[in-house]
């Protein structure tokens, strides 16, 4: 499972590129998304390469990611209590773990899809390279959970 987060805002993108985050639900700078790993969403991810940066997650940052910006429909913090009464699960890091394994998707448990996170501290590096050239966009493989824990 990857986490995409934009990094850059909507000025200038064409409208190709809109609509491809649109469908990923990065409409503003700063949302992180979970995403299965399938050659479709891989497509996209590809296509919007210059605008948002993506990489696998691991279960401690996945359950720190929903504890801390998780919310359900309608603003409330996700807490153990809800999940337990809401779901099968007792506690969010056995949540979490359900979501990587892919059986269970936060919409089935009425929590919001997107993540809105803090600008990252000490800021992104370069908003206008890719990461393998010292940016920070595209795509980051497992390091993508250093820039969330910057950003939580």
């Amino acid at each position: 499972m990857y986490v995409a987060i934009r990094v850059r805002g909507e000025v200038g993108v064409k409208k190709d590129i809109a609509d491809t985050m649109m469908m990923l639900r990065l409409n503003r700078i700063n949302h992180a998304v979970l995403i299965d790993d399938n050659p479709s969403y891989n497509g996209m991810l590809v296509k919007a390469k210059d605008y948002i940066t993506w990489g696998e997650i691991d279960q401690e940052t996945l359950s720190q990611l929903i504890q801390k910006r998780g919310r359900i429909v309608g603003g409330e913090k996700i807490t153990d209590e809800y999940l337990k009464e809401n779901t099968d699960y007792s506690s969010v890091e056995e949540f979490a773990e359900a979501v990587l394994q892919s059986e269970i998707k936060l919409e089935d448990a009425n929590i919001k899809p997107v993540f809105r996170l803090h600008p990252p501290r000490k800021g992104y590096e370069n908003t206008k390279t890719s990461f393998r050239e010292g940016g920070s966009l595209g795509y980051r493989e497992n390091q993508i959970t250093e820039l969330v824990n910057k950003m939580v």
